[in-house]
This record gives structure tokens, sequence and C-alpha cells, in this order.
């Protein structure tokens, strides 16, 4: 073999192995770039988030975007927070949302009532968040858990404030949850500086159901409003509790006050609307001095008790500016 054809075989060799060399280290930039790129998204994608709950603690891997809600005032919390849930809890009363959240429950499938969820439905939604309550679905908390990560408060009572907070972390809306909250407290003190004096007149809260007649003290929705505002209560109702349940007409006289609000949760069969006749037709109940006066008023039970979440809190401040402010 000349030596020509040695050294050309050579240079050959040596050409086709530096384009091999070059060739690999551009795929492996390539590759190199890529995974980084990859790297870099899973990073960007990763929201990973814990949150802590009365049945434990929960792991949430992103922000979830379909959620169902399993009690009415969490409703009211995520539609307060911009968010329409994918399935929801029938209203208490309505076909099937309350009046006052209709439109903005448009397209919302039902899952149930609040005391019976379907569990088959919300599987159906594939959800990526389920909120519920442990007072209400305590039983059915590791069904729904196998469903989708599932945060619970813890009661329904009290303080609408405590399970909003819950939820606006449970969405991972913190501090959108803690704006929506800075504009009712703010609401609530414009309000006491206009009312003034206003807030010396004690008020009363009763409430009408089919074979039930309560008297509301400031543990329940209403009343913790009227506490923040600062109104003071009758004697019988200015207590810790929730309410004084199946009230007789002996109990009558502790209904009165400067003003009485009333509402009736009427479900369609007519029985809480005859009660309520009844009573405020009842010779006892007609020489209460608020009712001598013209001092009573009937109002919504949807806003003042049963929905129990922010809009109606919105809603009952309302009702607060329309009685004691706008009819000065």
């Amino acid at each position: 073999m000349s030596t020509y054809f040695k050294q050309s075989k050579f240079i050959l060799l040596t050409v086709l192995l530096f384009v091999f060399v070059l060739s690999g280290c551009g795929n492996n930039g390539e590759t190199s770039k890529e995974n980084s790129k990859t790297s870099d998204e899973s990073t960007t994608n990763t929201e990973e988030y814990s949150i802590e709950h009365a049945m434990g603690t929960t792991t949430i891997e992103k922000t979830p975007e379909k959620i169902v809600i399993l009690t009415n005032e969490g409703t009211e919390a995520l539609l307060a927070l911009g968010i329409k849930p994918v399935g929801a809890v029938e209203s208490w009363i309505g076909d099937p949302w309350y009046d006052h959240i209709r439109n903005e429950m448009e397209g919302v499938t039902s899952v149930g009532t609040e005391g019976e969820p379907s569990l088959e439905t919300i599987a159906s939604l594939e959800p990526d968040l389920i909120i519920g309550n442990k007072m209400r679905h305590e039983k059915i908390y590791e069904q729904l858990n196998t469903i989708a990560p599932t945060v619970f408060a813890e009661d329904l009572r009290g303080d609408w404030k405590k399970n909003f907070e819950l939820y606006s972390k449970a969405v991972n809306k913190e501090a959108e949850g803690k704006t929506v909250i800075e504009d009712f407290d703010t609401r609530v003190k414009d309000i006491q500086s206009k009312l003034g004096d206003q807030l010396q007149k004690e008020v009363s809260i009763v409430r009408f159901m089919a074979g039930d007649v309560r008297i509301y003290h400031k543990d329940s929705f209403s009343g913790v409003i009227l506490e923040q505002l600062g109104f003071a209560r009758p004697e019988s109702q200015n207590v810790n509790d929730f309410a004084e349940k199946n009230a007789t007409k002996e109990r009558v006289p502790a209904m009165d006050g400067d003003i009485i609000f009333y509402f009736s949760y009427e479900t369609g069969d007519g029985e809480a609307t005859k009660l309520e006749e009844e009573w405020i037709n009842d010779p006892l109940f007609k020489n209460l001095n608020a009712v001598k006066e013209g001092n009573i008023h009937k109002v919504s039970d949807s806003i003042w008790n049963t929905a129990g979440g922010v809009v109606a809190a919105n809603l009952m401040l309302d009702d607060i500016e329309t009685y004691f402010l706008e009819a000065k």
C-alpha cells in the first residue's frame, strides 16, 4: 500500500471521527437544553401546598380548577373568590339555587343536598378538589377523599369568616380572600359610623319553621353580623349560643326589642307560613312594644340565616342600611 494511500485513509478516518464527535455534542446539547426546559417547566407548574383542616392535613398538587362544594355557605365563598364550582349542593330554598346567586350558578351541576350529597354525581365530575364540612359529612369523608383531595371545615355555626378563610387557602386564593374580608369589614365600619346612636337599639331576631319557632342569639349567622356592627340585643338574646329552639307562646315576651326582624323557612308546603301568621296575629305578640310601634320587619330567611355566606352577609348589610338609614 502506498504512503499516499495510507495518509489519505488516515485523514478520512480523522475527519469522520471529528464529524461524529461534533454531531454527538450537538445532540447532547439539544438534549441538555430540552431536559433543562422540561425541568424548568416542571418547576414552574409545581404549586403543591398543604391545608390543615377538620379531618387532618391534605396536600393539593396544584391550584384546583374543578371544585365540588358541599355547603351553601361554601358556594358563596367560591363565588366571592371569582370561582364557579363544577358541582354544588342545592340551596336550602330555591330551584335549585337561591335567587340571589342563581345567575352566577348557571351551568353548575347539582350534586344533591347538603345533607345527602351524591357520591356518584361527584365522581362523575372528576373534581380536583372537594370542600365539605365535618358537621355534615364526616361519615363520607374517606369516600370523598378517594375521589379527590378533600378539605373539611369544622362546623357551620357562628363566625362565617373562619370557614371562608379556610376555603380561600384550600383554593390557593388566600390573598384574594383577605381582600374580600377586608372589604366587608371596611363596609361594616362605614355603616357603624352612620348608625351612631341607633346601635343602642335592641335588635330581636325570630324565625318560624314548620313545627318550630326560634329566638336567635349571638352565635347565629345574623347574630354574628349584628355583633360586629355593635347593635344591642334584648337581654334574653344577648348570650353566646345559637338559638332558643321550640319556643312556646309563653316565650313571646323574650321576642320583644326596640326592633324585631323575623323570617320564615318556607319549603313550599305552606307550614312555616301558616305558623308565622298564627304567631304574629296572636294577641300576645301584637302586644309587644316593637310591634305596637311598628318596628317589626319581615326579611329573607335565605339572606339572614340559611345561606350563611359572604354574599348573604353583604346583602344583610344592605337590609340594615335600608331599615336603619334610608328609613330615617
